[in-house]
This record gives C-alpha cells, sequence and structure tokens, in this order.
C-alpha cells in the first residue's frame, strides 16, 4: 500500500522521461519559497535583538553634527522595526538567490550556469560595494556638510528626528546599491545584444545628463547630494562602456539569417 502512494506521488512529480511535471515544479517553487520566508522570520527575531546597536552603526556617521530627537512617542520604537526588517532582508536575498539558481539550474545550459552564477555573485557584491562606498564615504561627508557647510546662524542647533535620519540613511544606501549595479546591467544588455559600446559612447552626453535629472529626483533637494549621487554615476557609466566592449558578441551572418527566417515565418 505504502508502495504504491510512493509511486503515485512521484508520477504526480515525474514525467515517463524523467523530466519534472507542471505540479512538481510548483510543489518545487513553493518549498524553496517556504524557506525564503523562515529565514526571513527567523532574521527579523535575530535582528531585533541587536536592532539598538544597528541604530548606533546609523547614527556615528552623525554624531558631533546633529542632536537626535525622538519626536512622537512611537517614533523611535518603529525605527527599531524597520532596521530590522531591512537587516532581515538583506539576509535573506543572498538565500533568496540561491534558491532561484538551484530552481532555474536544471533546465539551463553550462554555458548559462555560469553566467547565472555571475550575475548573481557579481550583483551582490556590487551592491555591497555601493552600500559601503555610501556609509564610508559619501554620508560622512554629505552630513558634515548639511551641518556646517553654510557660515552663519551660528545660534541654530543642527538636532533632527531619528525617523528623517533613518530615512535619509536608507534612502541613500539603496540608491547607491541600486546605482553600482549599472556595469552588471550593462554586461547583462550587452550578452543579450540589446546595447553595445558605440551605442553608449555615442550616448554619453545625454547620458550624462539624464544622470543628473535622475540624481535630483532621487536624492533630497541640494546640489551636494545631487553631485554626490551623479559623479559615481558618471564613472560607472564609462565603466560600463568598457565593459560592454568586453561581453558584447555581434551576431554572426548565420545568427541574422536565422533570425530574419523567423521573422518572415
Amino acid at each position: 500500500m505504502a508502495t504504491n502512494v510512493k509511486r503515485k506521488k512521484k508520477a504526480e512529480v515525474m514525467e515517463d522521461d524523467g523530466s519534472m511535471t507542471l505540479t512538481g515544479h510548483l510543489k518545487e517553487l513553493r518549498n524553496r519559497l517556504i524557506i525564503c520566508a523562515v529565514v526571513f522570520v527567523v532574521s527579523v527575531v535575530i535582528t531585533l535583538m541587536y536592532a539598538d546597536r544597528l541604530i548606533d552603526i546609523l547614527t556615528a556617521m552623525g554624531q558631533g553634527y546633529y542632536t537626535f530627537v525622538s519626536i512622537a512617542p512611537q517614533e523611535k520604537l518603529m525605527q527599531y522595526f524597520r532596521v530590522s526588517l531591512l537587516a532581515a532582508f538583506v539576509i535573506t536575498v543572498p538565500v533568496a538567490l540561491y534558491q532561484i539558481y538551484a530552481f532555474a539550474k536544471p533546465g539551463l545550459k553550462k554555458s548559462e550556469t555560469f553566467f547565472l552564477k555571475l550575475v548573481i555573485l557579481l550583483g551582490l557584491a556590487l551592491f555591497c560595494v555601493g552600500v559601503l562606498f555610501a556609509y564610508k564615504l559619501m554620508m560622512p561627508f554629505m552630513l558634515r556638510f548639511l551641518s556646517t557647510g553654510i557660515e552663519g546662524a551660528d545660534y541654530i542647533q543642527t538636532t533632527t528626528s531619528i525617523e528623517s535620519y533613518v530615512n535619509l540613511c536608507l534612502t541613500m544606501f539603496v540608491i547607491f546599491g541600486c546605482v553600482f549595479e549599472m556595469p552588471l546591467v550593462t554586461i547583462i544588455l550587452s550578452k543579450m545584444g540589446i546595447i553595445y559600446p558605440e551605442l553608449l559612447k555615442k550616448a554619453r552626453g545625454v547620458a550624462i545628463v539624464c544622470i543628473f535629472f535622475i540624481a535630483a529626483v532621487v536624492t533630497p533637494p541640494d546640489i551636494v547630494s545631487q553631485c554626490m549621487v551623479a559623479l559615481p554615476m558618471v564613472l560607472l557609466y564609462f565603466i560600463s562602456i568598457f565593459l560592454s566592449g568586453v561581453f558584447y558578441k555581434p551576431k554572426s551572418d548565420d545568427e541574422a539569417e536565422d533570425d530574419d527566417t523567423e521573422d518572415d515565418e
């Protein structure tokens, strides 16, 4: 009886040729989502225990320039939860990316598997570099300039609510983390043949203008914050031009003929 049940369950998951059925794929996807959810919940519990230390790490950048206050009764507690949730999300992201890789690996070629590994590892590394760049260089300079960069009115005390400060820090971390993903996006699009080095070189003037416009939209309303975001983006754009030349492979004549044949059909 037990053997028949096992065979029935196996038949629901596997086809006769050894491939996995749609039901099997859905069950595997469900199991991997459950793993990500469990990791996230456990991470929230653990990071909540160290929320005060995480807040200390953030406020260390502004100490000496700002006096932090909690305006609303629940403001300080809510920032503890916010930082804990974000830290738990950061911990869960590598696990989720690995689950995506493991789920997609059986259907990929060897070259595609290597490229997916490269995308995942490079994406994580670039995001971490962007956050560290903001934490170590950009944010301390920006906070110091915003508090002491303008002479006069020395009687005005530079105080800020903990909510506003945490919002600024987290926003800038996310912005710089995403900005540093530009080379990865270029590699993917170049590998797909969508963009190529000559196109990026011709569009660099328009791209620089767009970069400063985007920086003005996503940053606080001051020229220093705008330049702090725009200048690294411009540098990354020129790095992207170089990477596009490395990874771009123009289509051969045979591939172009195949595409034309498919279009005609």
